[in-house]
């Protein structure tokens, strides 16, 4: 049995690192990816999406999606993170494919409506897809099979303030309204990725495996590894996105808990995710008003790497 998904994302290196294990893993049905701004700008997202399922050599759907936040003023894509092109600034081919002329949200209302109970979402960039996706037709609550956020931080604190994940932070009233909306949910933040570190080898041993992709995900890698040696004094780089397809297909490499999950939309706190565990009391109820969710807590790093280097070599 293989488990079909639609891919939200914006890549963005990490980004690209999770696409090839879409593209690649066995088990994963690659529905569809969807587009939005974050880690770059909408069209560069598309064309990224585009060219990284050309250089597998698949032809997959690809649906532009949200441009901006909701209601917040869109901050300057992290060209310091990613790149100006969102992957590591390096020469990239040309693409030949063009874009499904749907939007991205209607994509997803339109895939799961055409496959009730067996499509699940994963999410790795800003929300606003997933909550246009909700206004377009909130009855896919109850037909999405299951819905993986890579976002948010529980214990760990935020990488774009103190307290807020980049995701998150983006576009926090679409994350409220997607991490609320009472779908079958994990969110898989910054308390998991954080432990995985993909090492200059493991990148070798997955640029070897995957032909002219490769070439793009090793060549991105070195800038993306240079930030992370600055910004948290690694040597390599932590594939956050990945960890939502790692927690998806081997969910036993992962600590999580359920419970209660906000999100703050204004103020200096803004994007934090606050989550209240199930079962304990506190002193307001408020903090178990949202529809019960999951939370990965903790992640075995070096297995759920181990599981990413495995899937692409």
């Amino acid at each position: 049995m293989t488990t079909p998904i639609i891919f939200d994302t914006d890549p963005g290196v990490d980004d690209a690192q999770a696409i090839a294990i879409a593209l690649a893993h066995p088990d994963i049905e690659l529905l569809g990816l969807t587009t939005t701004y974050g880690n770059v700008d909408i069209a560069t997202a598309t064309h990224n999406a585009l060219l990284l399922s050309e250089l597998a050599g698949q032809s997959i759907p690809v649906a532009q999606g949200a441009a901006a936040p909701l209601v917040k003023p869109k901050h300057p894509a992290p060209a310091h993170i990613h790149g100006a092109n969102g992957l590591g600034n390096i020469e990239l081919p040309a693409v030949s494919g063009q874009p499904d002329p749907r939007s991205a949200a209607q994509f997803i209302v339109d895939t799961i409506n055409a496959r009730p109970g067996e499509v699940t979402l994963v999410a790795v960039g800003p929300l606003g897809n997933l909550a246009a996706a909700l206004q377009l037709d909130p009855g896919i609550v109850e037909r999405v099979k299951q819905v993986v956020i890579m976002g948010g931080s529980i214990r760990e604190g935020g990488n774009v303030t103190p307290v807020a994940e980049a995701n998150m932070f983006n576009d926090p009233h679409a994350a409220s309204r997607a991490l609320t909306a009472g779908w079958p949910l994990v969110m898989v933040g910054l308390d998991a990725t954080h432990r995985c570190v993909l090492s200059p080898a493991d990148m070798d041993t997955i640029a070897a495996g995957q032909g002219r992709l490769g070439e793009v995900l090793k060549g991105s890698y070195g800038f993306y590894r240079d930030f992370y040696q600055q910004a948290l004094g690694i040597d390599g780089c932590c594939p956050h996105d990945s960890c939502a397809l790692a927690w998806l297909m081997a969910p036993q490499l992962f600590t999580s808990a359920r419970g209660y999950l906000t999100v703050v939309t204004d103020g200096d706190a803004e994007g934090q995710t606050i989550f209240a565990p199930e079962g304990r009391d506190f002193i307001d109820a408020r903090w178990a008003r949202t529809p019960p969710v999951e939370v990965c807590l903790n992640a075995d790093g070096p297995a759920v790497v181990s599981w990413i280097v495995d899937t692409l070599k």
